[in-house]
């Protein structure tokens, strides 16, 4: 299993320590590092500037929502980083949720899986310099109307890989089934060894669609997993109990969270409803209080370095193949430790 290292997302400002941590990363031999955007900072332009100090890590988007850009600017920022890191770049995308699609990009959400097809299909004709002429149900290159000047496209730059890797995050089994179909990569956020046989059984429906571009062999699956060595597991957990209630919680709207409904498939119905509903009546310290460690220990390696090395064969036997973790440089030269 490799490592990545998620530098997470900004608060109020850029994370601190997190340059550090990644020239750390580089050096230690990580696989790949990895940028997020939701509704402040983007995903882009921290990458290119973070990643303009190391030498060999791939760098990666996880994820860059497709609402933000159109398929042929996500496709040119593609090439463009590509070059940029002599062939190093990931590009992770994903469709986000309703809330800020709509509320924020003023895009429509509805039938995301449908618009994630097309979108993935222009990118790739970007990326490999063809000239761009699309008429799908969601997007039209030329666009139909306007000034009617319109006309198809390729890129004045050549690509330095006709192909570049594209991961699709998802957390559904239906849209987890179209990444194995169309992508080369997917990026769970709520993984967990027990559902390891449910998400089995969804990437190989992808896997045996017509056209499907890999097979279970060579496909690749980052799974953002909270580590955290720490002597108390109670004090570990409380470092994460904040984040599962926001996103359990805060991180959608009722009957409408795609993360809450991916952690109550570990068996946690009941707790995820009660975290939401303490959560959207406005008391968040109630509802992170709620959180049972049990589902912290469920979705994250926490606790003594021993504890967590006899943990690791459950998560080496799923289909993971690169653990993605957060935290400072001391935090990533500790886990580098446990996977040495």
């Amino acid at each position: 299993m490799k490592l990545g290292y998620h530098t997470g997302y900004w608060s109020s400002g850029p994370p601190a320590g997190v340059a550090e941590a990644v020239v750390e990363a580089d050096r230690l031999g990580f696989d790949s590092v990895w940028t997020a955007e939701a509704y402040g900072s983007d995903a882009l332009t921290p990458l290119a500037w973070w990643g303009a100090a190391t030498r060999n890590i791939k760098l990666a988007t996880n994820i860059m929502q497709m609402s933000a850009r159109t398929p042929a600017a996500a496709g040119m920022a593609a090439i463009t980083l590509d070059h940029l890191s002599g062939g190093r770049f990931v590009l992770g995308l994903g469709a986000s949720g309703p809330q800020v699609v709509e509320g924020w990009y003023g895009q429509p959400y509805p039938r995301p899986l449908a618009r994630t097809r097309e979108y993935i299909d222009i990118v790739r004709k970007v990326v490999a310099r063809e000239i761009v002429d699309y008429q799908g149900e969601f997007f039209q290159l030329p666009y139909p109307g306007g000034a009617g000047l319109g006309k198809p496209l390729k890129s004045t730059v050549h690509p330095l890989r006709a192909e570049i890797p594209i991961f699709l995050a998802a957390e559904g089994p239906k849209n987890v089934a179209l990444a194995a179909e169309i992508a080369d990569g997917w990026l769970p956020l709520f993984y967990s060894p027990k559902v390891d046989g449910f998400f089995r059984a969804a990437l190989a429906e992808g896997f045996g669609r017509p056209g499907a571009r890999h097979t279970l062999d060579d496909f690749e699956v980052a799974a953002s997993v909270p580590v955290l060595v720490h002597d108390d597991v109670e004090q570990a957990a409380d470092f994460i109990r904040p984040m599962l209630a926001l996103y359990i919680g805060g991180m959608g709207a009722k009957g409408a969270n795609f993360h809450r409904d991916a952690i109550a498939r570990l068996g946690y119905e009941a707790e995820c409803d009660r975290i939401q509903d303490l959560y959207l009546a406005g008391d968040k310290k109630a509802a992170i209080a709620a959180v049972p460690t049990r589902m912290v220990e469920d979705l994250a390696l926490i606790g003594p370095a021993a504890k967590i090395r006899d943990e690791l064969p459950a998560w080496e036997e799923t289909v993971i193949t690169t653990l993605l973790v957060q935290g400072d440089v001391n935090a990533v030269r500790k886990i580098a430790e446990l996977f040495s």
